[in-house]
């Protein structure tokens, strides 16, 4: 089963006045839905704009694991473990919240600055706090998140390419930039699917895209 959520029906936040421009595409703080809380372990995958000079004060986090993708501009990164780094377009960053840490994510660049934040429940609570950042992923080059039961998988895509997804109990697929075909969808920038089962789905791209594919949970045994 593909279920689609397009970008213009995300949950509008953040601040304005202060350049912070989000969008929530599962409920998220004082945008509650009791029917989108989560979709297996994702708890949250959150569109962030922020003007140059804007962001996110100290603010604290625990049992989470934090995946971020930097879609355009610079993010600054600091936190209570000592990490301090910048993160430009194209790297992904994890930060495992684990027992409690704390953060700043700010745009200290001069250009504005475009992110993807996505937030998945651990397995089990606790630990020590940890973060890491791959720079240039590499196209279809997947990070796996074993604390969550997750494998992340990036996929960059010329006009007409194709590329098979994984058989597993879930998909949560995002399209960056560009247009995915998924089963009889088209899917645009900012819009998602959350896949339940489905075996053999291939995303083909109408456009040059990039799509980011989350395999949550057991891979399907064999038909």
């Amino acid at each position: 089963m593909i279920s689609v959520h397009r970008a213009e029906d995300r949950y509008r936040g953040g601040d304005g006045a202060t350049g912070v421009d989000t969008r929530h595409a599962l409920s998220f703080g004082r945008f509650y839905d009791p029917g989108n809380l989560r979709f297996g372990p994702v708890l949250a995958c959150n569109e962030e704009r922020l003007a140059p000079g804007a962001g996110f004060d100290e603010h604290p986090h625990s049992h989470t694991e934090i995946v971020t993708w930097v879609v355009e501009g610079e993010l600054t990164h600091r936190d209570s473990a000592g990490h301090s780094t910048v993160v430009r377009a194209g790297d992904l960053a994890h930060l495992s919240a684990a027992s409690g840490v704390r953060h700043v994510e700010r745009n200290d660049g001069a250009g504005p600055l475009t992110f993807l934040q996505m937030w998945l429940a651990p397995l089990e609570p606790g630990g020590d706090p940890s973060y890491t950042v791959v720079p240039g992923i590499a196209d279809s080059a997947p990070y796996a998140l074993p604390a969550a039961g997750a494998t992340l998988h990036p996929h960059r895509l010329p006009c007409g390419g194709r590329t098979p997804l994984p058989d597993a109990e879930r998909l949560y697929a995002h399209v960056v930039r560009g247009r995915i075909g998924l089963g009889d969808e088209e899917l645009g920038p900012g819009d998602a699917a959350r896949v339940t089962g489905a075996r053999g789905l291939e995303a083909v791209a109408a456009t040059a895209a990039e799509l980011l594919v989350w395999e949550l949970g057991r891979p399907l045994p064999p038909p």
